[in-house]
């Protein structure tokens, strides 16, 4: 190291280590301890997917931090410290207290810790500014804390922090999607609603914030609204019966509501024949993120200026071998599956009042994950051994990322995935899921199908359609129905509102 460098770095050691700072001695060593093997970050990460603060975002941050964070531990401890064969300071100026019981043995520049913490705190950041302010703090405190106890030089944690910062930015770049042009989905007829007039809309408080109401008033002021209560009988009368009025006026039916409350009213519209204009009003709404609704704002839009594409209604069917009564086809917008989801499903709605959705949803992962079963079935007429089927409507993109999303809501295809039992699978799928290579697991398969005939289902496996929850027929034949349903969907802001003729497409 070039000896101005040295000899500034040694001079800011020892000014750290013989200055007073007041209660320093209780906090900064333990605060170094507890990152050590990056358990801090581990726990701070499960702290903010746990908690639901900052919704999606927030958790991808959490995920691009833990990425980074392994990216720049692999990195300081593979190439830097064997590059740079630097002792650690001598500790002679440190006061005692200040010191780490155990000192670490590896060279010194640069600091681990530093670049670590760096990298976990922009990998967060960069997703979430919100979570990166509340996280940079223990950070840098992290960082100075190596300082503080003697184990690190200051140039150590400043290339440290430098190698961190660089390495989330290029986690981020190397996990960035490459640009994608959703395949073009045609606009459909749909009545203009300005200010959302002729437009009956079904709150469900249940599915989600009764307050998120006040955000459909605001955007659709002359809509009328309903708050939907169970003492006013059942959802799905109320919604038939809406759905009918808007059919008889010329107007269109909307939900505000859940997953599973749309998949009522879906149905409902396509009977009536009459659009629908989903409200995202729930904890997941998977349709809306996939129609591009994000608010409330998005909706209104569509509906005031008639944008609306046709989607794909899909189908499962029980077949003869199921139990007297089960003949009824039910239906489902965004996805079906057999086995282990069913359970968590279930086990996530037992939990999601005490604890939160997000929460829950952890608690529901763990307990499927130690308790679960495979199940039989034969699939296309092949008897499988199964942990689970799931079935899209329509083609989902990203499962290879976590990114998972449909861009075309009426292609006329079940997008299906099969996790095969056997010796480890539960723990093989994770790990693929965790690393981005499930499309490469040799327990995970993929096909794409307009038709599924799946008979000889175990008894007692349950199915999960958009929310919802079931005991599964023996015998069911799931299929689609082709552009069964018109929904508002906006077009980007800088399309919508502008002389496009019918026929043309929404991206």
């Amino acid at each position: 190291m070039p000896g101005r460098l040295s000899t500034w770095d040694k001079a800011a050691f020892r000014a750290v280590a013989t200055r007073d700072w007041p209660k320093a001695e209780g906090v900064l060593p333990r605060l170094s301890r507890s990152a050590d093997h990056n358990k801090l970050w581990m726990g701070v990460a499960a702290g903010i997917v746990v908690s639901g603060i900052g919704g999606p975002r927030a958790r991808r941050g959490a995920v691009r931090g833990l990425a980074s964070l392994a990216a720049a531990s692999a990195v300081v401890n593979t190439v830097a410290k064997w590059s740079v064969r630097r002792n650690r300071p001598v500790l002679d100026a440190v006061p005692v207290i200040r010191q780490l019981q155990r000192q670490p043995r590896t060279t010194s520049f640069p600091s681990g810790h530093s670049a670590s913490a760096a990298a976990f705190a922009t990998g967060v950041a960069l997703e979430s500014k919100g979570w990166g302010a509340a996280v940079a703090p223990v950070a840098a405190s992290v960082a100075f804390s190596r300082v503080y106890t003697g184990v690190h030089y200051p140039s150590d944690v400043l290339a440290g922090v430098a190698i961190g910062a660089a390495t989330a930015f290029t986690v981020r770049a190397v996990l960035a999607r490459r640009p994608q042009i959703p395949p073009a989905q045609p606009l459909v007829e749909a009545p203009a609603l300005p200010e959302g007039g002729g437009l009956s809309v079904v709150v469900n408080p249940g599915s989600g914030s009764a307050a998120f109401a006040e955000e459909v008033r605001g955007a659709l002021p002359e809509a009328e609204l309903m708050m939907w209560e169970p003492e006013s009988g059942p959802l799905s009368e109320v919604l038939d019966k809406t759905a009918q009025k808007a059919a008889e006026s010329g107007g269109a039916l909307g939900v505000f509501g859940g997953d599973g409350t749309v998949n009522v009213a879906a149905r409902l519209a396509q009977q009536h024949g009459v659009p629908l204009a989903v409200l995202p009003g729930g904890t997941y709404n998977h349709l809306a993120q996939d129609l591009g609704i994000h608010a409330s704002a998005d909706a209104a839009r569509a509906v005031e200026n008639g944008e609306a594409v046709a989607v794909d209604l899909a189908r499962f069917s029980p077949g003869p071998g199921s139990a007297e009564g089960d003949e009824t086809p039910g239906h489902f917008l965004n996805t079906f599956s057999l086995g282990s989801y069913g359970e968590l499903v279930e086990v996530r709605e037992r939990w999601a009042g005490r604890i939160g959705p997000w929460a829950a949803g952890v608690v529901a992962a763990l307990h499927v994950l130690r308790t679960s079963r495979p199940f039989e079935a034969t699939v296309n007429g092949r008897k499988r051994s199964l942990w689970l089927l799931f079935v899209g409507n329509c083609s989902y993109n990203g499962f290879a990322t976590g990114s998972v999303r449909r861009y075309n809501l009426s292609d006329g295809m079940l997008d299906i995935h099969v996790v095969r039992g056997g010796h480890w699978a539960r723990t093989r799928l994770v790990a693929a899921a965790l690393t981005g290579l499930l499309h490469r697991s040799p327990v995970h398969a993929a096909a794409r199908g307009r038709r599924l005939r799946i008979t000889g289902i175990s008894e007692g496996t349950i199915c999960a359609f958009d929310g919802e929850t079931a005991p599964a027929p023996r015998d069911m034949l799931l299929d689609k129905e082709d552009r069964a349903l018109t929904v508002y969907r906006p077009l980007p802001q800088w399309l919508s509102g502008g002389p496009l003729a019918r026929g043309d497409s929404a991206v």
